[in-house]
């Protein structure tokens, strides 16, 4: 069973920025789509963002494109989201999730393995 290991999770103020990091398996990270998501109390997970192995292709949803940056270190099996420009309404806890294959995905159910989550607060 492959483990996603995030870390990088905290409280900061409207504004400001935090770097989540997401450990994986070499084997997984080199075969699969990486992807970040969200899930905030009371409402569903929702995709944040995802790249593919080699790195050129991304995407983003439009609530934080702009803001945040998806960024993958092969070497290091290593999958990151720059997070600038922090709102309070991006408070949630913030999940990582591998998907083996080339295709980008946007939605959960795609996903094969996912990390335990990491929570980031955004105070107004």
């Amino acid at each position: 069973q492959e483990q996603l290991v995030e870390s990088g999770g905290g409280l900061v103020q409207a504004g400001g920025s935090l770097r989540l990091s997401c450990a994986a398996s070499e084997h997984t990270f080199r075969t699969s789509v990486m992807g970040w998501f969200r899930q905030a109390p009371g409402k569903e997970r929702e995709f944040v963002a995802a790249i593919n192995w080699s790195g050129p292709s991304t995407y983003y949803a439009e609530s934080v494109k702009g803001r945040f940056t998806i960024s993958r270190d092969n070497a290091k099996n290593t999958l990151y989201l720059q997070m600038n420009s922090l709102k309070p309404e991006d408070t949630a806890v913030y999940y990582c999730a591998a998907k083996p294959g080339l295709t980008l995905h946007t939605t959960s159910g795609s996903y094969d393995y996912w990390g335990q989550g990491t929570q980031v607060t955004v105070s107004s």
